[in-house]
């Protein structure tokens, strides 16, 4: 089913992305499902890898940015004794090596790797450089120079472990390449390591509950004997609301008057209890959420960032 003119849809998915396609393939597919003019992800999930990644049309985009700042867990699935071109299975073996390590051996550097590390991004990583990402190099046989980056693991937890292989869970900080993480516990055995299986469990503090896969939606979409204008509400009921992103500052609501003054980018006098943070601003009369505002004092309420009016 395929519909010309674009709409305009406000509102946050989380998407269950399939394993053997890249971030955006699995972007344009969602947005081409619900026929949105504006849409974007947050947080590049490699080809191999699946699970959440949160999609934000429309008005949500405003404030993705601060949800890529936030936690997540991560799955995975390493095989010991072999290291890849990629960090993952889908690259070339480079070099075997035997496994000779002992459990009391894993434990030490799993404990090693927990807290705050330096890691260096892998060459087939999204990160950009002069505009282009690492990966496209990577493929070209470039390679880049590329900067230490400081992140924290906060846990891991060993699920389960065969003769060649491991399976963890892993909390980490924003910015954490478990690829990488994986190379790094490899040489830190002696023997390399590389991810042939990754899921994203968790980014802040959105429900896992809420995960759609591509096949639900395109089955919704599909079904026969029902108007396209009911296909987009059912569509529709499944976004999660605009400041979805958000979710993790607190909420404050303002009255009609103060938020005329707020919507225009004026300050306003707000006397709260919280002071030097951005809060999410809502109107008390309608429950509408009009955009991120930051408290400084405690006393006083600045715009930062507006959502413009809605044309559903």
């Amino acid at each position: 089913m395929f519909f010309h003119k674009k709409r305009d849809v406000n509102g946050f998915l989380l998407l269950d992305k399939p394993k053997g396609i890249s971030s955006n393939s699995a972007l344009q597919e969602v947005k081409n499902i619900f026929n949105a003019k504006k849409a974007g992800y947050i947080g590049t999930l490699d080809p191999l890898a699946t699970g959440m990644l949160p999609i934000c049309f429309g008005e949500s985009t405003k404030f993705s940015n601060y949800l890529n700042q936030s936690d997540k867990k991560y799955n995975v699935i390493a095989k010991f004794g072999e290291s890849t071109s990629t960090g993952d299975s889908y690259g070339t073996i480079l070099k075997k090596r035997p496994i000779l390590f002992n459990f009391f051996e894993l434990s030490s550097a799993l404990k090693k790797l927990t807290g705050s590390i330096n890691q260096i991004p892998s060459m087939y990583s999204a990160i950009k450089y002069r505009g282009i990402p690492l990966y496209k190099y990577a493929r070209r046989g470039i390679k880049i120079e590329r900067s230490i980056r400081h992140v924290f693991i906060y846990k891991i937890d060993l699920l389960k472990q065969g003769k060649d292989w491991i399976e963890l869970n892993v909390y980490c900080s924003k910015g954490t390449y478990i690829r990488t993480f994986i190379e790094d516990l490899g040489e830190q055995l002696l023997c390399g390591a590389h991810v042939i299986s990754l899921r994203r469990l968790k980014i802040s503090l959105l429900p896992y509950s809420k995960l759609k896969s591509i096949s639900f939606l395109k089955n919704l979409l599909n079904k026969k004997k029902i108007e396209k204008r009911d296909i987009f509400t059912k569509l529709d009921n499944l976004l999660m609301p605009i400041d979805t992103p958000i979710c993790h500052f607190p909420k404050i609501y303002i009255s009609m008057k103060q938020s005329s003054f707020f919507k225009l980018g004026q300050k306003i006098n707000f006397i709260s209890n919280i002071e030097n943070s951005l809060v999410r601003v809502f109107e008390e009369y309608n429950n509408n959420f009009i955009g991120l505002g930051k408290i400084f004092t405690g006393e006083l309420l600045i715009p930062y960032r507006l959502v413009s009016i809605l044309t559903n």
